[in-house]
């Protein structure tokens, strides 16, 4: 009865340390990172972007989205509205979606007639795995020198995107 009342105190001041840690309110990993390097092809399906095509200066938005997603629609429509808050930024738009989809999405919105936007394919599905996203749209903004700013996944308050944009 003894050995076994020591080996029940032994196991219950031992297994607290194999619990998880609560990660809900830590922030995400990749927010300890620089803007990570990223390769997308273009729509032309030949043309590959880096990270390093990236206008110096700027703010950086990555918007990762689906061109079926109505929410990622219903963003692009309001960055299109608002597009003077974004003349400091440049916005790199990814899809893992197959090029017909990404350019109908791209003719749909008119986003070739926007400089300061980028509209490209994710072939490795690298950025997606970095980020671990969970729902689309998921944006990314990124400051002047690509140090991280914040994220949002699905579609966020505009009153917080715009204070990310501005800052």
């Amino acid at each position: 009865m003894r050995h076994f009342l020591t080996f029940l105190l032994t196991i219950g001041s031992i297994l607290p340390g194999f619990s998880q840690k609560d990660t809900t309110h830590s922030p995400p990993v990749y927010a300890q990172y620089p803007l990570p390097q990223f390769s997308i092809v273009l729509p032309d399906s030949t043309t590959i972007y880096t990270k390093d095509q990236l206008p110096k200066g700027k703010k950086v938005i990555l918007i990762l989205f689906s061109p079926d997603c109505d929410h990622c629609k219903h963003e692009t429509e309001r960055i299109k509205k608002n597009i003077d808050l974004f003349k400091k930024s440049h916005i790199v738009m990814i899809s893992t979606m197959p090029f017909e989809k990404i350019r109908g999405f791209s003719k749909e919105f008119s986003l070739d007639q926007y400089k300061n936007i980028v509209v490209g394919r994710d072939p490795k599905y690298f950025l997606a795995g970095f980020y671990k996203i969970h729902y689309l749209p998921f944006i990314a903004v990124y400051d002047k020198k690509q140090q991280f700013i914040k994220s949002f996944e699905g579609n966020p308050k505009w009153e917080e995107f715009e204070k990310a944009v501005r800052n």
